[in-house]
């Protein structure tokens, strides 16, 4: 898709939008026409997961009518990323809620109570814990703990700051691709903040400041205290970890 197609597509979605917004049924069926392409590339990354991939679809677009719904023309955001974590956020609420993957009462009751001993182990220690810290606070196996905050993961916001980075600008928005043909990596961008989000807090600024602000192992080890080998030998923890999840 060229640069002008993108732009034309993106000035289309914003004219069919503010058609839709004033009740224009018709602009909100072309709208979402348009854009089932997304929905589709979005559906099958959950095949498997216990759902047909046509009701994946079906749910999928009511995100995609959430966001048209509740899209701000003064956001500056493509429409496109603006979808991508409303049509996410729909389908897992889905499969955990009203699909075939159940998440006990008692599972969600236990992720509460595992967030909240999080909390609190932050403002006592002014740090993120560990799994296995959580697992024996909580008297738990790690297992259970990831199971636990993995039922009541709340859905990202686009303007959330990737890890514990004090630059404003290390939002997942800003990570998102606008071109509704690299799908794909949009997702997988998505999957990653996540898996991130669970490292601890020292793995956390590793990755901000290698590879969100480009410094070098050397200007990494220097700003955090370390050594370049021991920043060399977190990585491939830190990579090892990421694998596990993704």
């Amino acid at each position: 898709m060229t640069e002008m197609t993108i732009r034309e597509t993106q000035d289309e979605n914003l004219e069919l939008i503010k058609s839709a917004q004033a009740g224009d049924e018709g602009s909100m069926e072309k709208l979402i026409t348009q854009n089932m392409g997304l929905v589709k590339n979005i559906a099958r990354r959950f095949i498997g997961r216990g759902a047909e991939y046509e009701d994946l679809i079906q749910i999928g677009t009511i995100g995609m009518l959430k966001a048209a719904r509740s899209f701000d023309l003064s956001y500056g955001t493509v429409f496109s990323t603006y979808a991508v974590p409303l049509i996410i956020g729909e389908i897992r609420r889905f499969l955990r809620d009203d699909g075939m993957i159940k998440v006990s009462r008692e599972i969600r009751r236990r992720g509460t109570v595992i967030m909240h001993e999080k909390e609190l182990f932050i403002s006592q220690n002014h740090r993120e814990p560990k799994l296995s810290e959580l697992a024996e606070i909580c008297s738990l196996s790690p297992e259970d703990v990831a199971y636990a905050l993995d039922a009541v993961c709340p859905v990202f916001s686009l303007q959330e700051t990737i890890g514990n980075s004090d630059d404003d600008s290390a939002t997942l928005e800003n990570f998102i691709s606008s071109d509704e043909n690299e799908i794909d990596k949009t997702t997988d961008k998505l999957a990653l903040m996540q898996a991130v989000s669970k490292l601890d807090e020292t793995e956390q600024k590793i990755i901000t400041l290698r590879f969100f602000k480009d410094l070098s192992q050397q200007q990494t080890a220097k700003i955090l205290g370390l050594t370049q080998v021991k920043i060399s030998r977190e990585e491939k923890k830190i990579f090892e970890k990421l694998r596990r999840q993704l």
